[in-house]
């Protein structure tokens, strides 16, 4: 009997310690706190052209990702208005730019860009992981129906940190291929904040960076562009602390290990759609498209861990192999 209570006691303190992740829908977005304090926000109806997580917010509160475009802050670089932190889309989704957004990438996609719209909020969760399931519909400029997806976001924290689990099932429509094309911009992404990013130019003029990036292969910095790797984490010195972001890349995901696009000022993504651009393959333009055959569907897994300390003090490769092996 002492035993049974013994075993309970502890089952009961450990479930307590275990922060309470409480989800609040509002008209626009769903409110994510992990233990009274805000997290994050799944926003899907501010009028942007896809879902999106903002802000970001370490366990201190301290900012992961850059404000802009949803906020003006003084001093931040604001290009690539279309880099939102936690965005899943891809420039090339049957001929449609779902990433780029106005003029962006003038000269190889047209000015009007596809939209990602929210449809329903399928359900929320509230618990030691706080859960979010939405239907989303991704339409051509013309309001032509180009597929549809169903994502679930997972969100939780511990004392290393805290965590989101990104999946997403790309529908296609039950009479038509879906077809990804190759292009180096895509796909799951994310946007740090200035302070973050490495050493690179800004409207022609040097910004001292003091962040780095590093893959799960030990490509680094510059290098990690364009390679293969299980994970890419970038991560910095701020206020006399070591902060990161690391996004996993889940070992059943379509052509894993994933190419990394690391950029040093500030995005990285994980893009399983941009083998040519990558691997400088120009005689091969289509050598990384790919069909989800019509009424077929293509599932992908990603998670999201934003730490403190360098990615060894983080553990982050320990942390990768805990997701691997949770199939």
């Amino acid at each position: 009997m002492y035993l049974r209570l013994a075993c309970l006691l502890t089952t009961t303190a450990a479930l307590a310690a275990e922060p309470a992740v409480r989800l609040t829908p509002l008209a626009d977005r769903v409110r994510v706190e992990v233990d009274g304090q805000l997290f994050t926000e799944y926003v899907f109806g501010d009028g942007a052209t896809r879902p999106y997580c903002y802000p970001i917010l370490s366990a201190d509160g301290t900012s992961l990702s850059r404000d802009f475009p949803m906020k003006q802050t003084p001093g931040e670089e604001t290009d690539h208005p279309w880099h939102r932190p936690i965005t899943f889309t891809h420039s090339m989704v049957d001929g449609v730019d779902f990433w780029n957004e106005g003029a962006g990438d003038a000269g190889r996609s047209p000015k009007d860009k596809g939209r990602t719209t929210h449809e329903v909020l399928v359900a929320t969760q509230n618990g030691s992981v706080g859960v979010i399931t939405t239907r989303n519909r991704w339409t051509a400029p013309d309001g032509r129906l180009i597929c549809t997806d169903e994502r679930t976001l997972r969100f939780h924290a511990t004392s290393a940190g805290r965590f989101i689990d990104f999946e997403i099932t790309m529908h296609a429509l039950p009479d038509a291929p879906l077809v990804f094309g190759d292009n180096k911009d895509g796909t799951m992404g994310y946007r740090v904040p200035l302070w973050m990013t490495l050493p690179h130019k800004y409207k022609n003029l040097p910004v001292a960076g003091v962040g780095h990036l590093l893959t799960s292969t030990g490509a680094r910095d510059a290098d990690a562009w364009g390679k293969r790797a299980d994970w890419c984490d970038y991560f910095a010195p701020h206020n006399g602390k070591t902060y990161g972001v690391a996004i996993f890349d889940h070992p059943s995901n379509l052509r894993h290990p994933t190419w990394w696009m690391a950029r040093d000022y500030g995005l990285f993504a994980a893009n399983p759609f941009g083998q040519h651009d990558y691997e400088n393959l120009k005689d091969q333009p289509h050598i990384g498209d790919y069909t989800v055959p019509a009424g077929g569907s293509l599932t992908m897994r990603y998670r999201f861990y934003f730490h403190e300390g360098d990615p060894e003090a983080a553990h982050v490769t320990a942390h990768y192999a805990d997701y691997a092996a949770a199939r």
